[in-house]
């Protein structure tokens, strides 16, 4: 077999290269990742054997120079003027930055990137091209329509050729190039099919070389798999800027933009968004989004804490309801929306070893309000005074915040940004904060109780209900 026809096989996970098939990947662990491909020609050797040719030394294009006098000009931020993207997205867009966004089908990529170029082109950065490999030009121009993105300076183009992508952005030269979505895209000159491994390589590499060499910002859309995670091969996330995932539950009006990686500010920024008929509108203060305001008076089952949403502190309302206890030898049925099912189970066992309650033979219901996701332990002591005001019936107070991480001796742990989640339970209103002892170091406009367990915060809890009901 000839040399550029030798077959080779590259793991879909991380794009490594094995000479044979192999179950697992040597490099990443995956099982079942290993698809066929063509595998690179082998670079002739130089003078004196060895490959020396490959490494010749070559004069580079342009010289090297002191970092003092490169510019850092070129890698300003451009602010779109939507204010949740452009803070995650460390200020704005940035010529030359290639960035990736991910999300579930239908949460609203393709409608955000529209805004995002309509804004772009309003701003006077410049033209911006949309290019979709998914819909034909006329779906996006009714989306166009009925989000009111019709600028001047948005060109359409429904391609899933890589040349002509690249035909498109020569004659419109954009400033701002929109690829909805990478794996729609096939390179002709590269074997697999679209959306395979060494297709969407060659085609992120392609644009990336085109955005580097016009200064072009890039935005790549890109498919998720089963599990949430960015459908390809895990170097298409090592070529680009920035990545991006964009989450949200297609039942509820929420959006989250959260960082992931960001070479031009920090990755770990949220921005919140809502989804209306007239398209993503910006969520300044999300705050009000994720309590129930429906009844007027404080309701059993319930505990508000303060969760941490990038740099956001963000106050959430746990609800908990029980149900009847099972027969001996049946499994009560434990369910959770937005919550860990794995550390409800955790607090139910603390509840019943170190407190005496009975609880891991009933029938357990937890949610947060909004449709928000809580996954840090710091709303392990919210939820388990949920549990507990569910099961005496008595309502813990409207106004407490209860913060803190839940240990398996019953011992309530810090939290980081104790500080920063105090004051904004204070600047939303709340009077008192049940927070692990020594956490808090600055003094707030709001009673902080410390406490060291899990008994010492029911009973903070009790008193505070007691003096304000």
């Amino acid at each position: 077999m000839p040399k550029s026809q030798r077959i080779a096989y590259a793991c879909g996970a991380c794009g490594a290269r094995v000479p044979k098939w192999v179950g697992q990947c040597p490099e990443c662990g995956e099982w079942g990742s290993m698809e066929e491909t063509a595998a690179p020609p082998r670079q002739a050797a130089g003078p004196g054997g060895g490959g020396g040719g490959a490494t010749a030394a070559r004069r580079p294009a342009m010289p090297a120079l002191k970092i003092g006098t490169v510019s850092g000009e070129q890698a300003a931020s451009l602010p779109t003027g939507i204010g949740e993207f452009d803070r995650v997205m460390g200020g704005g867009i940035v010529p030359g930055g290639v960035t990736l966004i991910s999300g579930e089908p239908g949460v609203g990529k393709s409608t955000l990137l529209l805004e995002v170029a309509h804004r772009f082109g309003e701003a006077g950065y410049g033209r911006a091209l949309v290019a979709t490999g998914e819909e034909s030009a006329a779906q996006v121009r009714r989306r166009a329509d009925r989000t009111g993105c019709l600028s001047e300076e948005l060109y359409l183009a429904a391609e899933t050729d890589l040349g002509a992508v690249l035909g498109h952005i020569d004659d419109v030269k954009p400033g701002l190039l929109v690829l909805d979505s990478v794996q729609t895209v096939l390179a002709p000159d590269t074997d697999g099919v679209p959306g395979g491994v060494t297709q969407v390589k060659a085609v992120a590499t392609a644009i990336t070389q085109e955005a580097k060499a016009r200064n072009m910002a890039v935005i790549l859309v890109g498919h998720v798999t089963k599990d949430g995670n960015i459908a390809g091969p895990r170097a298409l996330e090592h070529l680009v800027d920035t990545v991006v995932h964009f989450e949200g539950d297609r039942h509820s009006m929420l959006r989250l933009l959260r960082g992931v990686k960001n070479r031009f500010g920090p990755s770990d920024e949220v921005g919140c968004f809502e989804m209306t008929e007239d398209g993503i509108v910006s969520l300044a203060d999300p705050s009000g989004l994720f309590l129930d305001d429906a009844p007027t008076e404080p309701t059993p089952g319930t505990c508000v804490t303060v969760t941490m949403e990038g740099r956001r502190a963000v106050p959430v309302e746990i609800q908990a309801l029980l149900g009847k206890s099972v027969k001996d030898g049946a499994v009560p049925r434990h369910t959770v929306s937005g919550l860990d099912l794995a550390r409800l189970n955790m607090i139910l066992a603390v509840l019943t070893r170190r407190s005496g309650m009975r609880m891991l033979d009933r029938e357990v219901y937890a949610t947060t309000i909004g449709g928000i996701r809580v996954r840090e332990p710091a709303s392990d002591l919210a939820l388990a005074l949920a549990l507990v005001s569910a099961d005496q019936d008595i309502a813990v107070s409207a106004d407490l915040v209860a913060i803190g991480e839940v240990s398996l001796t019953g011992q309530v742990r810090r939290t980081v940004n104790a500080d920063r989640r105090v004051s904004e339970a204070a600047r939303l209103g709340f009077k008192t904060a049940i927070v692990p002892k020594g956490s808090v170091s600055e003094r707030h406009r709001i009673e902080v109780v410390e406490v060291e367990t899990i008994n010492d915060a029911k009973q903070a809890a009790a008193r505070t209900w007691a003096r304000r009901g």
